[in-house]
């Protein structure tokens, strides 16, 4: 590929269930750290599931002022301290220059703890009660925007929903912008916090959260004969992307290039995986063809690993097909194992851990696996991370509603 014909990552922040930053959240999930642990958001004693993968210990404030603070929601404040870390590791000013930057952060359930605290406020004291910056603070966009009126972006600020899609589909719309020129600096990513009680509700009652929670810290488990749901989480990741030559030129550090990806539809239920996995299996077919890579190139497979039975086999049946006979020699893990499900961030995560993979090479491990599934049957690095040359990776996101989103990676120097 021509050097202007590539996109790389020049920067990345984190705020995750393991750490406040990148740095920490990528040194957690090679050491098989687990981020789970009893909920504290809201008294679920009278829960099936009382185990979540919470943020610890934030402080918005650090990057953050006091207004806007109070007028923006968690998911906006955790989206906005990644930002300023992604800007800050790129080697960037925390205030861009004219139209130069975009942001698409994207998100799966923005809002919803905002409308449910509304919805209480109003039945404990009426609509007078209800804050004058809820139905701001409680938008899709918002988190981007927040994130724009933070660092003076000017250019592009987008945000798509496509549920647990969400976080890898933010960098293949910052590859295309920056490939169209539409700027040169993309911050990217993905973002969700809604640890709530209507939330863990209506996900108990689709029994779909584990139940494991005297052992928060094993709950999680991709991939093992013994899963039992999978662990919802919060968090925020958030990445600049920009041209190779631009990062060149200007001595930027680079983690991994973006080579390319694709998205299709299961069209066949509103949360259950098509159980064949064909659909899944052409996105990851489709976007090897689109990074102009072939099964045999791919290192390593980030795997969607949500730790529910469907979706475990699923999964595996959507790479043997996907990867043909290169799937018998590809390590695949799950960092969900320890960070829990960050909904729409939880593909942006999966895209720290391939960049990161890329540029030390450490494979990170699935951890809790004890007990083999027949129906899963590759190599998921078992328990401890794994070193090991990875010239390529690839990322699986799957989507409630059937939304297969592979995004697939490359070391600069073996991209070409």
């Amino acid at each position: 590929m021509a050097g202007e014909d590539r996109v790389v990552i020049s920067g990345m922040g984190a705020v995750t269930p393991l750490a406040m930053t990148a740095g920490g959240t990528w040194t957690a999930l090679t050491e098989g750290r687990s981020g789970v642990g009893p909920i504290t958001a809201f008294d679920a004693s009278d829960y099936p599931t009382r185990i979540a993968a919470e943020v610890k210990d934030f402080e918005p404030a650090s990057k953050m002022s006091v207004k806007a603070v109070k007028r923006s929601s968690r998911t906006s404040q955790l989206a906005v301290t990644a930002a300023h870390e992604a800007v800050e590791d790129a080697g960037l000013s925390c205030s861009f220059a004219d139209e130069e930057a975009a942001v698409f952060v994207n998100s799966a359930v923005s809002g919803f703890a905002e409308i449910e605290e509304a919805a209480g406020v109003r039945d404990a004291g009426g609509i007078r009660r209800i804050s004058p910056h809820f139905v701001s603070s409680a938008l899709t966009n918002m988190a981007a925007c927040e994130i724009a009126i933070s660092l003076g972006v000017h250019g592009p600020v987008n945000a798509s929903a496509l549920a647990c899609a969400s976080g890898a589909y933010a960098l293949l719309e910052a590859r295309r912008a920056l490939l169209a020129f539409d700027a040169d600096y993309v911050i990217a990513g993905g973002v969700d916090a809604a640890i709530t009680p209507a939330m863990f509700g209506g996900l108990s009652a689709m029994r779909a959260l584990s139940t494991n929670n005297d052992a928060p810290a094993e709950a999680s488990r991709p991939f093992d004969a013994d899963r039992d749901g999978f662990v919802f989480g919060e968090g925020a990741v958030i990445f600049v992307l920009e041209r190779l030559s631009q990062a060149r030129a200007r001595g930027a550090g680079i983690y991994a290039e973006v080579r390319g990806g694709a998205l299709t539809s299961d069209s066949f239920h509103t949360v259950a995986p098509e159980p064949s996995g064909t659909y899944a299996a052409a996105a990851i077919r489709r976007g090897l063809r689109n990074a102009r890579l072939d099964p045999a190139d791919i290192d390593y497979v980030c795997a969607h690993g949500t730790s529910t039975k469907l979706n475990d086999r699923t999964e595996t049946s959507a790479i043997r097909q996907g990867l043909g006979s290169a799937a018998d020699s590809v390590a695949v893990s799950a960092p969900k194992s320890m960070t829990g499900h960050l909904i729409g961030a939880a593909g942006a995560l999966a895209g720290l851990v391939c960049a990161r993979s890329i540029a030390e090479n450490v494979i990170t491990p699935t951890i809790n696996y004890r007990t083999a599934d027949p129906d899963c049957d590759l190599d998921y690095v078992p328990n401890e991370a794994r070193q090991g040359r990875v010239d390529h990776a690839i990322t699986n996101a799957f989507g409630f509603g059937g939304q297969n989103c592979v995004v697939a990676f490359g070391g600069v120097e073996a991209s070409g």
